[in-house]
């Protein structure tokens, strides 16, 4: 077996802590649905373990390693800490790590209710995210850029996402205005780098927690106010806005044409799924639709 071909297994998980943190090695050990890049199993109730799967580098992990106790005090809901390091072995080759555990179901298996009070449980999360990185914080050279820098993967998830009939001018009119929008100007931000449905999880009815940190990067954070349209209802993205209070008009432009892009990501990751290729998944296709609607709409 290479290494990506390894079966990761509860029986796995658990020789790991008997190995490195026998401690922990007595808690009952469960999988956690989804993950590609890394794969999660909850250990007893309040950690997890997460463990590198398809990730070519260790670098998401030890990202997270190194940053996430350091912003998790500044944030006002929870984000997975780590608390024991996992480090490659004869028995696994690659990283894992314990962390702690998110309490909340996954956003794309449940659903948002108290859409006033998500939009700005959000935008109070994200202010308190987005300030001013330290010089030694890691940067980005695909998540990040420009619009403009992406028009190529733009582009080419237009042409490839299906049932976009009659609206495929409309999704490219939002993406050419994002193009133009004018630069980032700040200093580079704290930016989460990949919220979506599937990275952030609900509890009564609203936001309870960021998860995923693998992305974080210093940079613009017109990537992470997408949020704004992939994960509230509609109708409730100008009181994100409102709440959050700093984002000029073209860092709001740069925001929905990526939303688009991130809109056709979920798509096509369910179209994906619907072909049943390898990280499909059949459910982020109504999911990416519905975001995209909103997107076209503004709303």
């Amino acid at each position: 077996m290479t290494d990506a071909e390894i079966e990761i297994t509860a029986e796995l998980v658990r020789d790991l802590l008997r190995d490195q943190h026998p401690d922990l090695a007595g808690l009952p050990v469960r999988e956690v649905a989804g993950g590609w890049g890394n794969q999660m199993w909850r250990l007893g109730d309040d950690l997890a373990v997460r463990v590198q799967r398809m990730d070519t580098t260790p670098e998401p992990q030890l990202k997270e390693r190194r940053w996430l106790p350091e912003l998790a005090p500044a944030l006002p809901l929870p984000i997975p800490v780590p608390v024991r390091a996992g480090e490659p072995s004869e028995r696994f080759p690659k990283h894992w790590t314990v962390m702690t555990w998110v309490h909340g179901e996954p956003l794309d298996l449940g659903t948002i209710t108290r859409g006033t009070d998500a939009a700005d449980t959000l935008a109070r999360f994200l202010r308190a995210l987005h300030v001013q990185a330290p010089a030694d914080a890691p940067t980005s050279t695909d998540r990040g850029a420009h619009p403009r820098d992406c028009t190529g993967g733009f582009e080419s998830w237009l042409k490839e996402a299906d049932a976009l009939d009659g609206i495929a001018a409309d999704v490219r009119a939002v993406w050419d205005d994002a193009v133009t929008a004018g630069e980032w100007t700040g200093p580079p931000m704290w930016v989460h780098g990949d919220l979506h449905p599937a990275n952030v999880v609900v509890a009564d009815g609203t936001l309870a927690g960021i998860v995923d940190f693998g992305d974080v990067f210093a940079g613009d954070p017109a990537w992470d106010l997408i949020a704004a349209w992939l994960l509230l209802p509609a109708g409730t993205a100008a009181r994100f806005f409102d709440t959050y209070a700093r984002a000029d008009e073209a860092t709001i432009r740069r925001a929905r044409g990526l939303a688009a892009m991130k809109s056709l990501f979920l798509i096509l990751m369910g179209q994906n799924g619907d072909r049943g290729l390898p990280g499909g998944k059949p459910h982020w296709g109504p999911l990416g639709h519905a975001a995209l609607e909103r997107v076209l709409k503004g709303v």
